[in-house]
């Protein structure tokens, strides 16, 4: 399911004063950018399940992040928890990214890949949520392939 349309259109607004002189819009979504180590999310659900005496439990996600992609740049910015879109934090030249290692995953539900940027050693694990995974081979199709 891609955003909706007044998610769409602010995501849009947002991202028009930064495109080049004809530079064209080709996808947007919203996915969890980064990852979490076991261990934090280990010392997260421990220290609440104390703290509460196990009422609660807690998980930690990657930070999620609206993704613009244009024919020359990927544009990532703030998710706000999904809310209105915030400021620009990431901006990658469409041709030097690629994207490898993507699959399904968490049974299914959530569909996750990874982004290399030439001359740059770390990737950049790209999670999009069980509301979105449909955008993830739409989004993998328009960059190229790492193997």
């Amino acid at each position: 399911m891609a955003l909706n349309a007044r998610r769409a259109r602010q995501l849009l607004e947002t991202a028009a004063p930064l495109l080049l002189q004809g530079e064209q819009v080709e996808f947007t979504s919203l996915a969890g950018v980064g990852s979490v180590s076991v261990r934090k999310q280990a010392l997260t659900a421990a220290a609440v399940g104390i703290l509460t005496a196990g009422t609660v439990m807690a998980t930690v996600t990657p930070r999620p992040l609206y993704i613009v992609m244009t024919d020359q740049r990927l544009l990532f910015f703030d998710g706000n928890r999904g809310g209105r879109p915030g400021k620009l934090l990431l901006n990658l030249p469409r041709p030097y990214v690629s994207a490898g290692g993507s699959k399904k995953a968490f049974l299914g539900m959530q569909y996750v890949t990874h982004l290399s940027v030439a001359g740059q050693e770390g990737g950049l694990k790209v999670t999009f949520p069980v509301q979105h995974r449909g955008d993830g081979p739409r989004f993998v199709a328009g960059l190229a392939v790492t193997r």
